[in-house]
C-alpha cells in the first residue's frame, strides 16, 4: 500500500472518528439541548459511516469486497446530505414534519438499492471494475443515469442547506455569526470536494469527500463549545421572532426604529424596512395617523386605532427597557376582541335590555360614587323617582308587548331632555330614577316638572292607536352630610308616593 493510499485512509478515519464522536457527546448530552439535536445525532452517525466505509473500501482487496463497501457508503453518504438540509431547516425554524422527513429520503433510499442490486439492471455504474492500471482499491467506473439523479439531488440538498444559512448571515448577531460558518463549511467543504470528485482531479475511483469532512468536524465541536450550538440559535429565535403572535417594535437608545416583526407589521401595514434609523415618533405619525397620545417612558396602556379598512381595534402596549439600557421593545397585544367581549358583557350587566339604559345595578354603582364626591365637596345633590302613571292599565288594556314600547318610549322622551350627563336609570318595573349632582332642590324640580310635560306631550303611536302616557316624579336633596343614598330614595320615594295621591301626572318634592 502506497504512502498516499495510506494518508486518503488515515484522514478518511479521522473524518468518521470525529463525526462519530461528535454523534455521541450530543446524543448523550440530548437532554440538555434543544430537539434539533436529535437530527444532528442523525446527520453526523450517517456521516461517520459514510468515512469509516470509504476507509475500508480503500483497504480492500477484492472487487466484492469493494462493492459491499460502495454499498455501505452509500447509506451514509445518501441519506446525510438529505439529513444535513433537514438539520439546517430546523436551524433556520422550518417545521420538520414526518411528511417532509419522508419526501426527502425517498430518493436516497432508492440509490442505495440502485447500488446494491447495480450488477442486475447498471442503472447506477454502466461500468464498475477494477482499474486495469492502477489495480486494488482504484476503480474504472462509467457513471449510469441513476448516478446523475442521485448526484443532482445530493449536490441540491448540500447547496440549498448552504444558501438557507446564508441568507440568515446579515440578520444574525455577530457573537453567534460562528455558527453560521460552521454550518456553511459543513455543507461547502463536502459539495466542493464532491465537484472536484466528479471533474476528475483526483484519483480515479477515489472519493475525497471523506478525507475532508473533519474539518467541519472540527468547526462544529468548536461551535458547541463557544457560541452554544442547540443552546441559542439566533436564526431559529429570528423565526420564532416573527412568529410571535404580538406585535413587537424594537428601538435603539436614540428611540430610532431598528426591528419589528412580521404580526406588527399585520396590524400596521404601512410598517416597512425603509423606516429603519427613523424616528420613533415620526414613525408612529406615519403608520397611525395621528400624533403619539403616549410616550415612551409610559410601561403598559391601551390604545385605540382605526385601520385603513376603518375597523376599530384596541392594543395593549407594554414598553420594556432592553438590557444595559441599549434600547426598548414596543409589544402589541390585540384585544379588540377581549375587549368586545368586556363591552357586552358590561352591556348585559348594566344596561337594561329593554331600554338600553342603566339598570338599577348601574345605577348604585355609579351613584354611590358621585354621592360620596358631592358630599365630600360640600356641593348639592339631587334625585328625582319617576313613576308612569296607569302602566299596569297599559298593560291589561293593550298588552305587555305595547306596555314595552311605552316603557321604551317614556325612556327615550326623558333621554332627550337631559343634556348634562345626568345619571338615568331603570330603577325597576315601570319606575326611573335621575341622579343630578351639583343641582339643588329647585332645579331638580324644574327638571322633573320639564320631563312631566314633555312625556305628557309626546303620545307614543302604536298599532293600537295613540297613547298617551304621563308620569308623576318625587324630588329630594340631600341635606345632612350623615345620610346615606338610600336615605335620600327614600325621601324622594315618599315625594312621589305623595304626587299619585295628589292625581298623578305632577312633580312633588320632599319638604322633611
Amino acid at each position: 500500500m502506497n504512502s498516499q493510499l495510506t494518508a486518503f485512509i488515515t484522514l478518511s478515519c479521522i473524518s468518521g472518528v470525529l463525526n462519530l464522536y461528535l454523534c455521541l457527546y450530543v446524543f448523550l448530552k440530548r437532554y440538555h439541548y434543544t430537539k434539533i439535536a436529535q437530527l444532528f445525532v442523525g446527520y453526523t452517525a450517517f456521516v461517520a459511516l459514510y468515512c469509516f466505509a470509504c476507509a475500508f473500501g480503500m483497504i480492500a482487496t477484492t472487487l466484492g469486497a469493494i462493492k459491499f463497501w460502495t454499498t455501505i457508503s452509500y447509506a451514509g453518504m445518501a441519506i446525510s446530505a438529505p439529513l444535513g438540509l433537514l438539520f439546517i431547516m430546523q436551524y433556520i425554524g422550518f417545521n420538520i414534519t414526518k411528511n417532509k422527513i419522508v419526501i426527502l429520503l425517498v430518493i436516497p433510499f432508492i440509490s442505495l438499492i440502485m447500488v446494491a442490486t447495480n450488477d442486475i439492471h447498471h442503472f447506477h455504474y454502466r461500468v464498475f471494475e477494477i482499474d486495469p492500471v492502477r489495480g486494488v482499491p482504484y476503480i474504472h467506473q462509467e457513471i449510469g443515469v441513476w448516478y446523475i439523479i442521485h448526484g443532482v439531488f445530493t449536490f441540491a440538498s448540500m447547496f440549498v442547506a448552504f444558501l438557507l444559512v446564508l441568507a440568515h448571515w446579515k440578520e444574525t448577531v455577530k457573537t453567534y455569526r460562528w455558527q453560521l460558518i460552521a454550518l456553511m463549511c459543513g455543507q461547502f467543504i463536502p459539495m466542493i470536494m464532491g465537484f472536484v470528485y466528479l471533474m476528475g482531479f483526483t484519483p480515479q475511483g477515489i472519493d475525497p469527500v471523506p478525507m475532508t469532512l473533519w474539518v467541519s468536524s472540527l468547526l462544529y465541536l468548536w461551535s458547541i463549545h463557544s457560541s452554544h450550538l442547540f443552546r441559542v440559535m439566533p436564526v431559529a429565535k429570528d423565526a420564532i421572532f416573527h412568529s410571535i403572535n404580538d406585535g413587537v417594535i424594537v428601538l435603539d437608545q436614540f428611540y430610532r426604529l431598528i426591528e419589528f416583526n412580521q404580526a406588527c407589521r399585520k396590524m400596521f401595514p404601512q410598517l416597512s424596512k425603509s423606516m429603519f434609523g427613523m424616528d420613533f415618533a415620526q414613525v408612529w405619525f406615519i403608520v397611525a395617523g395621528q400624533s403619539m397620545p403616549f410616550t415612551l417612558e409610559t410601561r403598559e396602556f391601551e390604545i385605540t386605532l382605526t385601520t385603513a379598512e376603518q375597523t376599530i381595534r384596541t392594543y395593549q402596549v407594554r414598553i420594556t427597557a432592553l438590557q444595559h439600557d441599549k434600547g426598548i421593545l414596543l409589544i402589541f397585544t390585540d384585544i379588540t376582541a377581549l375587549k368586545n367581549l368586556q363591552t357586552m358583557l358590561e352591556q348585559q350587566a348594566y344596561y337594561d335590555e329593554l331600554t338600553q339604559i342603566y339598570n338599577r345595578r348601574a345605577f348604585f354603582k355609579q351613584c354611590n360614587q358621585a354621592y360620596r364626591e358631592a358630599i365630600e365637596a360640600s356641593t348639592a345633590f339631587t334625585v328625582i323617582l319617576m313613576d308612569i302613571d296607569y302602566f299596569k292599565k297599559v298593560n291589561d288594556t293593550y298588552g305587555h308587548a305595547i306596555g314595552d314600547q311605552v316603557l321604551v318610549h317614556v325612556a327615550k322622551v326623558c333621554q332627550s331632555q337631559l343634556t348634562k350627563g345626568e345619571l338615568f336609570a331603570r330603577y325597576g318595573g315601570e319606575e326611573f330614577v335621575l341622579a343630578l349632582k351639583g343641582s339643588t332642590l329647585a332645579e331638580g324640580e324644574a327638571l322633573a316638572e320639564q320631563l312631566c310635560h314633555s312625556v305628557a306631550s309626546q303620545p307614543l303611536h302604536t298599532t293600537e292607536g295613540m297613547i298617551t302616557t304621563t308620569i308623576s316624579c318625587g324630588v329630594a336633596e340631600v341635606i345632612h352630610h350623615e345620610e346615606t343614598l338610600y336615605q335620600l330614595l327614600n325621601k324622594a320615594d315618599q315625594a312621589l308616593y305623595l304626587a299619585k295621591r295628589a292625581g298623578r301626572n305632577r312633580v312633588y318634592i320632599y319638604k322633611g
